[in-house]
């Protein structure tokens, strides 16, 4: 397995991933699976950023892994949110822990603070994954969405990416 920085031509490879995942799973919070330009609009908005990577094992695209800034506001610019997949089939293979180690260090040297992970509370597969990685839990947020008519509870975990800073030097 190889680990690289994604590029547009992996975008249906990637959309297959999230579409699969949002037909078959809670892990993302929508029910309407993505066309290929609205996949590709997607990836590009990653790609532009450098903050999109997929695992290749077997001549395919076996998982990818994105951040993406938390929240809007010049205030959270430090923050990252990460998203990581694996196709199906090829859970277990340590595809997720590869590319959580690459989705960490590219944000660590892009000079990121802190990265949240949002994950439905039930994924406990999830959970154990960011927390092998040092991740804590910060909260849950309960009845926070819903999917397949059901209410879903949201588990917050933060990992620090870098050493606290004296207090007036943040830029």
């Amino acid at each position: 397995m190889t680990v690289r920085p994604a590029c547009a031509g992996d975008a249906e490879a990637v959309r297959a991933i999230r579409n699969h995942a949002i037909e078959h799973s809670t892990a993302l919070w929508t029910e309407i699976p993505q066309s290929p330009a609205e996949g590709a609009a997607w990836l590009a908005r990653h790609l532009e950023r450098g903050s999109a990577f997929v695992a290749e094992a077997g001549g395919e695209v076996a998982g990818f892994a994105v951040f993406a800034p938390w929240r809007d506001l010049e205030g959270y610019r430090h923050t990252v949110e990460d998203s990581v997949y694996v196709r199906e089939g090829r859970h277990g293979l340590g595809i997720g822990s590869t590319l959580l180690t690459t989705l960490i260090t590219a944000a660590r040297a892009a000079g990121h603070h802190l990265m949240i992970a949002g994950i439905e509370s039930g994924n406990g597969a999830s959970v154990r994954l960011h927390e092998r990685f040092g991740f804590e839990h910060a909260g849950t947020v309960r009845e926070a969405g819903i999917k397949f008519g059901r209410r879903l509870d949201l588990t917050l975990m933060r990992l620090a990416l870098d050493e606290a800073v004296a207090p007036g030097s943040l830029g």
